[in-house]
């Protein structure tokens, strides 16, 4: 099957071959025939299995080659970092026509994606919040819209969007074409759809003998102690085939400390979380989708915004808080038909939380098993080469990428009087001479011979200080 015999044009179909998309994956087959027909879906699907272009594709091609001017479609996604990545999926599929697609969240000034408005762009992504503000302020107009997506309709009811969703919808003309997309389907999600949908299909992409996790997604589960756990990430780092790996921990402060450490032990690292700008978020996931940065560490915000295909490993640097955040942190790897690796931490206090995970996904492991960074089991399952340690060499560590630190140790360990005072790095400043004892045309008989014999006994370095105290 391809997106021909879907019934895609050929210029939607060229724009992805030139990204090399040629095949469709299970929802597109299914979603993609009804959407074009104007049929209302229900469209459930794993994580990661190529849901944006099965509701994307028929929005693109219903709006036409030359749409006019204004919002005609809407797509409704629960966090920034998922807008910024459906807009880009959405322009890539637009490349070959006039369509316009802009990308409205929150954390950004106004004033640039008001003016993506008023140009007249005709395909809307946005979060909740932002929408709604521009409604109100009527700066963004919903009143012909003719197709809306709720992406991801399982995260809004999780982060509680739904009454703003709910606003959205009554924004809207009651004679659009409705499409829901979710990972599960929860009580709240399906009473959304008999509420404001018009006799939805429901489609299912998933194997009924599937399980909770994709097939193809491979899990471990670890009980280790915190102080192991940094050298144990920087062994897994090192295993045969690692690629893209996205690193989730608890707290902001724990996913700015962990990135820290894996700079420090030689890793191309970066940092994700809600104390940073969205600037700065926005560039440290451009970094990572690039391939600038290979490993990012994230606190749960990410976990619902990251779409990047070629992640070969997440690891679970704390548990997550229940089975459904476990489902959607594991989703960033295994992505667009690849396999991943998933591996989870189970410190000892959060045993009780793991095995609710357990149970509610049915994984049969209800006791980690006990892991440190020396196990051979851990090496062995992760294919980690015998003698790997957690760090990638001597010359990647911090003395050789801040050398000032370097320098004010070295000279902390000469000549130190009892007071604590630095007497080395005094005497150069105040003899003349350079700050790693270079000699300047100023610096006399006295500052040669503090050049030539550093390393003299006490004596020498007592008197020059009584000197200089006498004086």
């Amino acid at each position: 099957m391809n997106f021909i015999e879907l019934g895609i044009d050929q210029d939607i179909v060229d724009a992805l071959e030139a990204k090399g998309i040629t095949s469709p994956f299970p929802i597109q087959e299914q979603a993609i025939p009804l959407a074009l027909t104007g049929q209302d879906i229900i469209g459930q699907a794993k994580t990661g299995t190529g849901k944006t272009l099965g509701f994307g594709l028929p929005l693109i091609q219903k709006l036409g080659l030359s749409p006019t001017p204004g919002a005609k479609a809407l797509v409704v996604v629960p966090t920034r970092e998922l807008a910024i990545q459906v807009a880009d999926d959405l322009k890539l599929a637009t490349g070959n026509r006039s369509t316009t697609v802009a990308a409205i969240y929150g954390g950004k000034s106004y004033e640039g994606q008001v003016a993506e408005i008023d140009a007249g762009a005709q395909i809307i992504v946005g979060t909740p919040g932002r929408l709604i503000d521009l409604s109100k302020q009527r700066k963004l107009d919903l009143g012909s819209i003719e197709i809306m997506v709720l992406d991801e309709a399982d995260e809004m009811l999780d982060l509680g969007f739904l009454p703003d969703v709910e606003k959205l919808f009554a924004y809207t003309p009651a004679t659009r074409q409705t499409m829901l997309f979710s990972a599960t389907m929860p009580g709240a999600i399906v009473n959304m759809a008999r509420k404001y949908q018009n006799r939805p299909v429901h489609i299912r992409a998933n194997e009924p003998d599937e399980g909770h996790t994709k097939a193809d997604i491979k899990q471990f589960v670890y009980r280790t102690h915190a102080l192991d756990k940094d050298e144990v990430v920087g062994r897994i780092l090192q295993a045969e085939g690692r690629g893209k790996t996205v690193i989730f921990t608890k707290t902001k402060r724990q996913a700015s400390k962990v990135a820290e450490e894996l700079v420090d032990r030689g890793f191309s690292a970066t940092g994700l979380h809600g104390d940073m700008s969205q600037e700065a978020r926005e560039r440290s996931m451009n970094a990572f989708r690039t391939g600038k940065k290979e490993i990012l560490v994230a606190t749960e915000v990410a976990a619902r915004g990251i779409d990047v295909d070629d992640v070969t490993h997440v690891i679970n640097y704390t548990v997550p808080e229940d089975e459904k955040a476990y489902l959607h942190r594991v989703g960033r790897t295994g992505r667009a038909g690849r396999t991943g690796i998933a591996v989870t931490f189970v410190d000892w206090e959060d045993l009780v939380r793991w095995k609710h995970i357990n149970n509610a996904l049915e994984f049969g492991q209800e006791e980690p098993t006990e892991t440190y960074s020396s196990s051979e089991h851990l090496m062995k399952d992760l294919n980690i080469a015998a003698g790997t340690k957690g760090r990638l060499n001597k010359a990647s560590e911090e003395p050789r990428r801040n050398p000032g630190r370097e320098d004010n140790s070295k000279s902390s360990n000469r000549g130190r009087s009892q007071s604590g005072s630095k007497p080395s790095s005094d005497r150069g400043r105040n003899s003349g001479t350079k700050a790693h004892g270079e000699k300047t045309q100023a610096s006399g008989k006295a500052a040669s011979n503090t050049e030539h014999k550093p390393e003299r006994s006490g004596g020498v370095k007592r008197e020059r200080r009584r000197t200089r105290a006498g004086q």
